[in-house]
């Protein structure tokens, strides 16, 4: 994560702000942070090793955790960073910042098998019952078993294997 990050803090303007995120970089994709500004979502991008108290200056309202290589429990300054956010911020996050939020509230990640590459992956919404079909590319899941030692709840659940893309 620390060789993919911004090693600076950038701006990216929504055509019109109605609301203000932080995304701590893991390895953002760019497509992502115009996909929030498409939806007006201007974006702060902060390197991953930010402070809690660089956040909270800019009392953004919410705070995304990126996608990025690796295994989320070797990035330990974010999961610090989530442990302090969580319960001050909405937080939201994708692959890699989807394990991370689990960590920070206490679950459990696992390596998976083979992981999900490529795109196609059915994912069940079990608060709609609908299902969309994802594009993914990581290598760990949140252990579902895990989840009831937590506040966390299986929002999404991949139908292919079973494993929680949602919580």
């Amino acid at each position: 994560v620390e060789k993919v990050s911004s090693k600076e803090i950038r701006y990216c303007a929504a055509k019109q702000e109605n609301y203000l995120v932080a995304a701590i970089d893991c390895g953002i994709k760019e497509n992502i942070i115009r996909s929030l500004n498409a939806r007006g979502c201007s974006v702060m991008v902060y390197p991953w090793n930010t402070s809690y108290e660089e956040i909270q200056k800019q009392n953004p309202d919410g705070v995304f955790l990126s996608n990025g290589p690796g295994n989320p429990k070797d990035v330990k300054p974010v999961l610090e960073l989530v442990r302090k956010i969580r319960g001050n911020f909405p937080l939201f996050g994708i692959c890699l910042g989807h394990q991370m939020i689990g960590l920070a509230y206490g679950a459990g990640t696992y390596k998976l098998k083979f992981g999900h590459r490529g795109g196609n992956h059915p994912v069940k919404n079990l608060k709609t019952g609908k299902i969309e079909i994802t594009s993914q590319n990581h290598s760990y899941a949140v252990d579902y078993a895990s989840l009831k030692n937590t506040d966390l709840e299986m929002t999404h659940i991949n139908l292919l294997d079973h494993t929680v893309e949602g919580i």
